[in-house]
């Protein structure tokens, strides 16, 4: 336990690129009518990306295998900072929807707005971006612990898929709701919402996991 904290105090302290954290800042785009605010999840993610660079040009993970801990703990780290960056973002992005939705719920551009909408499901769709990221990137990345272009691409791609899909789902008739301003007591948008933070669970954990095992045998 004291060398979990301690290995993320070493991630915030010495392995953490500034775009890390410059880069929660977007969570802000919650705000923006007539924009694809989905996207902040996207550069929250590539602010973390910025990190794990650095790290490769420090020769952060070489560093930290050599320090009295399991290999693997290297893996936890990397994996407890990006969720720690991704949870901030998170909550910031959902007190802002929850400013909308109690307070903007009928205000007019975001009424009027074409592009997705702040509520329960955006929320939900940043916890799937980031789920993404970590099965993809970070997953990927511990294949080799140096090689990060291949995984960063793959997910640039599909998360972005994603969220183009998810800017055209609320204009299907039939996921209209998907897109209303006014959810603070539809029990069904929570559901999404509750159902995404579990697939975002499941699918770090799952790929923490693996990514432990390929990393424990790579020879550095």
């Amino acid at each position: 336990m004291k060398n979990s904290r301690k290995l993320l105090n070493k991630e915030i302290s010495l392995a953490a690129s500034p775009l890390s954290w410059l880069f929660i800042s977007f969570a802000l785009m919650t705000f923006i009518p007539g924009y694809p605010i989905l996207v902040g999840a996207f550069f929250a993610c590539f602010g973390v990306f910025q990190s794990f660079q650095s790290g490769r040009e420090n020769n952060d993970i070489l560093y930290t295998v050599l320090l009295p801990v399991k290999k693997t703990d290297a893996v936890k780290a990397k994996y407890r900072f990006t969720v720690m960056i991704q949870m901030i973002f998170f909550i910031i992005s959902a007190l802002l929807t929850l400013l909308r939705m109690i307070f903007l719920n009928k205000a007019g551009p975001y009424v009027e707005n074409p592009m997705m909408n702040a509520n329960q499901a955006y929320l939900a769709y940043l916890l799937l971006v980031f789920a993404l990221f970590n099965t993809l990137f970070l997953c990927g990345f511990f294949k080799t612990a140096y090689k990060f272009g291949r995984p960063f691409v793959s997910f640039i791609v599909v998360s972005f898929i994603f969220i183009l899909a998810a800017e055209v789902l609320h204009h299907i008739p039939e996921c209209q709701f998907l897109n209303d301003t006014d959810t603070l007591c539809n029990t069904t948008m929570w559901g999404i919402l509750a159902a995404a933070m579990a697939v975002y669970i499941l699918f770090t954990a799952v790929s923490c996991r693996i990514a432990m095992k390929r990393f424990d045998r790579v020879d550095m």
